[in-house]
């Protein structure tokens, strides 16, 4: 018995684990033995120079949380790029776990968390799944983890995890089949130049990632480029900024662009899966056409709901746009995956943006 306490201790006052690489055909099964991400008890924890990061405005997939990590190699940084994602080099390992607070057997939908990772563990969250994006010598690679008990395990064809969630505001409880994609089905958002074909990140980028470190006053960007993880930043006025989609101090205008810029921008941009559609839903887009005002879509058919245009300035009931948005139609809905159910409060601000617009279509 005292072998088994003195075992415990020591594993309650151990450090951090350490990264360990894996290559291709090296997969291992679980995801503890990256030590990326783990669980020590009830307490999840991050390996050593593994540290945390946020973005404005995240990508909505069935209210989930998520607590997102970078891990570079010793002596090693990102490379700063003004529009596309940061250059990483090699042994780069990207984190995402997505949880849930938990309560009297329910998932809990919430906005928002602290951010404090210490404040994770399994009596108060649900942990889902960890997705891991390693950077390789010919590129990244996507893998994909779900939780089971104390670990996590590659699930290279996905995984469907039912969930009973809680609605905020009286909205009672839905039944969810949570999607796990598949490796192959990674490609479907991060195979973002649909010349290349190859994977790439997608919020790692100036604009998302120019906000206040969590739990600090600084930018994440001014933390990485003292402690020597980020190269090549040049002066804060120069760097791109996107706001919160749910900001209140924003405009109604940058929220809803923000917004779509995370959620639908990676594939609606000149050079994404989506381009062949027309409508350009990034943040460097500007011109009205491409942005969907009175754009009448490529292919009729269901996915329009009857209605004419993407947008009709000043009319949400009449534009494409709201219609597939709303919907949860796995026919119809955008984005086609990585939701089940509609973000109605993110259509609320876009209903808002498209009533507020001007002009007409004629």
């Amino acid at each position: 018995m005292l072998a088994v306490l003195l075992a415990s201790s020591l594993t309650a006052c151990a450090g951090p684990p350490e990264v360990r690489l894996h290559g291709p055909g090296d997969y291992p099964e679980r995801l503890s033995a990256w030590g990326v991400v783990t669980l020590n008890g009830d307490q999840l924890r991050l390996g050593r120079g593994v540290v945390p990061y946020e973005v404005a405005t995240p990508l909505f997939s069935d209210y989930a949380l998520k607590l997102r990590t970078i891990y570079l190699p010793d002596g090693t940084a990102m490379r700063y790029r003004a529009a596309q994602s940061f250059d990483f080099p090699t042994g780069s390992i990207i984190s995402k776990t997505f949880f849930y607070p938990h309560d009297d057997g329910h998932a809990l939908a919430v906005s928002g968390w602290s951010g404090d990772v210490t404040a994770l563990n399994t009596d108060d969250y649900r942990l889902v799944e960890t997705r891991l994006l390693v950077k390789e010598d010919n590129g990244w690679s996507a893998l994909p983890y779900v939780w089971e008990g104390d670990d996590a395990y590659l699930r290279i064809t996905g995984a469907v995890v039912p969930i009973r969630l809680a609605l905020a505001d009286a909205r009672g409880t839905a039944e969810i089949p949570y999607v796990v994609p598949a490796r192959s089905e990674c490609a479907g958002c991060h195979a973002t130049d649909h010349d290349e074909g190859s994977l790439e990140l997608i919020g790692v980028k100036a604009r998302h990632l120019n906000q206040p470190y969590p739990g600090q006053e600084r930018s994440q960007l001014q933390a990485w480029e003292q402690q020597g993880r980020l190269t090549e930043v040049p002066e804060a006025a120069s760097r791109p900024v996107s706001v919160a989609w749910d900001d209140p101090r924003a405009s109604v205008e940058q929220r809803a662009r923000a917004y779509l810029d995370s959620n639908c921008g990676h594939c609606h941009s000149p050079d994404g899966p989506a381009a062949t559609s027309g409508l350009m839903l990034d943040a460097h887009t500007s011109a009205y056409r491409p942005l969907g005002f009175c754009k009448p879509p490529i292919a009729a058919g269901r996915g329009t709901g009857g209605r004419p245009y993407s947008i009709v300035p000043g009319q949400p009931d009449r534009s494409i746009l709201i219609h597939r948005m709303e919907t949860s139609d796995p026919a119809t809905r955008m984005p086609e995956t990585g939701r089940s159910l509609a973000h109605l409060e993110a259509v609320e601000l876009l209903r808002r943006w498209v009533r507020e617009l001007p002009g007409e279509c004629v």
